[in-house]
């Protein structure tokens, strides 16, 4: 009999009922658990979902027996609060993008997990996709060449609401944790590094988030990134990867299912890569969690943490530029 592995929930907003329509379709994945500090809340989310157990409060999913790994849903600012609670349990963990509000707090979950030995993971859902999986064959397969520049963006128009977790500081609002976090992942993903150099122009807005920004990265060997993020500003929040005998394009890269690969001098081709029946675009990182969970894998090798902490290093470095720093640092 196959092994399965409960899953909680801890966080009851848009993006965990997303990840809990994603758990629902795998055969190795039971639903365990769910939090939030509004019980209600949580049973009303363990209902409509079909999960075992709803609780009150996150220590009481963090203690259950019957949870074996926990996804962290919950704002910016309480990732690494939540994260060590579950890693202090004995829970592996998958934990929401970004994975903290700076390279600081990541290297203590990393560290507390590796001290524990438990699997601990960032949420980049994206790199699991079957479009993004296909555009890395393709690069493997050298069919462009080297990459030399990468044009990514991810922007839209937020309701103006400056109490809301996208605008307020004290929430870790910003476009560059919320949306910028992307394409700057997907430059590191394509890159395979952090970049020499970055420059860039912000929008600050009236509470003191970061609303819209352009990011310029050097990469060396003359391999550059143009990157946008925005919370004020529609976008077309595609992605071109340039190299020296092609080009791909992925159309709303974050979440496609299609990506056209064109040679030098050749038509464009276009590759579809639906999800599969049943599945969405959430399912596909929560299958690479599980099974690495039951392989005794401690990280994945697709987002190893090593990268996670480079990631966050540069998104440091981007707010040194702009003199930002958030409430809770």
């Amino acid at each position: 009999m196959d092994k399965t592995i409960g899953w909680g929930i801890i966080g009851c907003g848009s993006i965990a009922n997303s990840f809990a329509e994603g758990l629902k379709p795998l055969k190795n994945a039971r639903l365990a658990a769910v939090a939030a500090r509004d019980g209600e809340r949580a049973r009303d989310f363990a209902a409509k979902h079909g999960f075992e157990k709803s609780y009150p409060d996150y220590e009481q999913l963090a203690q259950d027996p019957d949870v074996d790994v926990v996804y962290i849903a919950t704002i910016h600012p309480t990732h690494m609060q939540n994260t060590l609670l579950c890693i202090e349990n004995g829970k592996s963990v998958l934990c929401e993008k970004p994975f903290a509000m700076n390279e600081q707090q990541a290297k203590r979950m990393v560290e507390a997990a590796k001290t524990a030995d438990i699997f601990l993971m960032e949420a980049m859902w994206t790199r699991f996709l079957p479009s993004v999986i296909q555009t890395r064959k393709l690069l493997t397969e050298d069919m462009i060449g080297e990459i030399k520049c990468l044009s990514a963006d991810f922007g839209f128009k937020a309701e103006r609401d400056e109490q809301s977790r996208l605008l307020d500081p004290l929430l870790g609002g910003g476009a560059l944790l919320d949306v910028g976090i992307y394409p700057i992942s997907f430059a590191s993903m394509l890159f395979g590094c952090q970049p020499k150099d970055i420059k860039s122009i912000v929008e600050i807005g009236h509470t003191g988030a970061d609303e819209k920004a352009m990011i310029i990265m050097d990469f060396g060997n003359q391999r550059f990134a143009n990157l946008a993020c925005a919370v004020n500003t529609t976008t077309g929040q595609d992605a071109v990867i340039c190299g020296e005998n092609g080009l791909i394009r992925i159309d709303t890269f974050w979440r496609s299912e299609k990506i056209t690969l064109q040679i030098a001098g050749g038509e464009p081709q276009l590759i579809n890569c639906p999800f599969a029946t049943g599945l969405n675009g959430y399912s596909y990182e929560a299958m690479a969690v599980t099974e690495d969970i039951i392989n005794g894998q401690k990280e994945n090798s697709i987002m190893p943490l090593s990268e996670t902490l480079e990631i966050m290093n540069t998104l440091d470095r981007i707010r040194g530029e702009w003199k930002l720093k958030y409430p809770c640092e």
